[in-house]
């Protein structure tokens, strides 16, 4: 079985932090770009943050930069995502999904191309 599965998310404060993580099974990261995606009511679902296989190559959206970190550990499968400094309109359902990269080394926030997706985490953020 191939899948990938999120947690971390919860409920928290403007200015909290929340770090998420993205775990696969049935196969290794190692191979894979790895991007993080969110979804809020009503809106169309928008890139994160992602990384390349080789974690030379890391992307963050404008929303994003200088609040959210994101690492990956390939030997634990594992993605993390750290928010901090959170703020209302980060309020969504975070999804990571896995790219398989056979002769690059690059990743997108574009979605299409992913491979495997998980189910999501909710993150709220509200006073």
């Amino acid at each position: 079985q191939l899948q990938l599965v999120e947690s971390g998310g919860g409920l928290v404060q403007p200015g909290g932090s929340l770090r998420l993580s993205c775990a696969a099974s049935g196969f290794t990261f190692d191979g894979y770009a790895v991007a993080w995606f969110r979804q809020a009511p009503g809106k169309e679902r928008e890139g994160v943050s992602c990384i390349s296989p080789s974690i030379k190559r890391i992307t963050y959206a404008d929303s994003v930069k200088g609040r959210f970190t994101l690492s990956r550990d390939n030997a634990k499968n594992t993605v993390y995502l750290q928010m901090n400094i959170l703020k209302p309109e980060d309020t969504a359902v975070y999804y990571c999904a896995a790219d398989r990269m056979i002769f690059s080394d690059f990743c997108t926030l574009v979605p299409g191309r992913q491979d495997y997706w998980g189910q999501g985490t909710q993150v709220t953020v509200s006073s």
